[in-house]
């Protein structure tokens, strides 16, 4: 079988792969000379004296940093898990056969998609407490993003059942199947499997949504950062290393939801 890069483009010719290695070879060198030029920059200006780093090897900056990423992975774990089955019914609903149900459905869909996120969480910041109502810090950043990415899960669902076959629910109904009974037990299976790269990287996206909880004054593990370094005039010091988590993090995550996709796809892992 032909790979699926092969099948798509044709493989650089000896010029072809010149140039290749030109272009490569020329942006590592910007990128080493843009570095450099940053690094020199942050010497000139004292941000890499040893003092505003040595900050960072003491434990209690340590622990303090560390509660505030727990706290961005606590607002990302439980955004997702109500986010993603809110999504599930929004895409069932938008599947519907009823104009009543479809409806309210898709225009939910597409309003929140259009509205940025930061938007929401200040309705739920000033809105919300003018009508009487005010939740928690936690809430008031979780609740934005989990109307947010539902939207967004609704059309990941629907999308992939759109993709499937005609004949797969056509099969369901040969065999006696009703409408939601062939969704649930046929075409929702395959369509999770088919959108679960796309819901993984969705998933992923929601710890990058928590950096928004300094409108909220809720010190996920950016504010904390940026708490810490106004308090100890180490901000870029802060910034940087709380950067460097979140690298990390999302490596780690990145890899996690590599090996989730390959066991529901069955697809095996890439060489190279």
């Amino acid at each position: 079988m032909v790979p699926a890069d092969d099948a798509l483009f044709d493989a650089p010719g000896p010029r072809g792969r010149r140039r290749i290695a030109v272009a490569t070879a020329g942006s590592l060198l910007v990128m080493a000379a843009l570095t450099w030029a940053g690094l020199h920059q942050f010497a000139v200006n004292g941000q890499l004296d040893a003092g505003k780093w040595r900050l960072f090897t003491q434990w209690p900056v340590i622990h303090y940093l560390l509660q505030g990423l727990w706290q961005t992975v606590r607002v990302t774990l439980v955004s997702g898990a109500i986010a993603l089955p809110f999504g599930a019914l929004l895409s069932l609903a938008r599947l519907s056969r009823s104009r009543l149900v479809r409806a309210p459905a898709a225009l939910y869909v597409e309003v929140m998609r259009a509205v940025p996120l930061l938007l929401l969480i200040y309705v739920f910041l000033f809105g919300l407490p003018g009508a009487g109502l005010r939740l928690p810090l936690f809430w008031q950043l979780a609740w934005p993003i989990v109307l947010n990415n539902a939207a967004v899960f609704a059309e990941i669902f629907r999308s992939a059942v759109r993709a499937l076959p005609t004949g797969q629910t056509e099969a369901g109904h040969a065999l006696g199947l009703g409408h939601w009974l062939t969704m649930r037990k046929i075409v929702l299976p395959q369509a999770v499997r088919q959108s679960a790269p796309s819901l993984i990287s969705q998933l992923i996206r929601l710890l990058k949504d928590s950096t928004l909880g300094y409108v909220v004054s809720f010190l996920e593990l950016l504010n904390s950062a940026k708490t810490l370094g106004e308090y100890n005039h180490t901000v870029v010091q802060g910034y940087l290393v709380v950067g460097f988590i979140y690298v990390l993090v999302n490596v780690a995550l990145a890899s996690a939801a590599g090996q989730v996709e390959r066991r529901v796809t069955g697809r095996p892992p890439r060489s190279g």
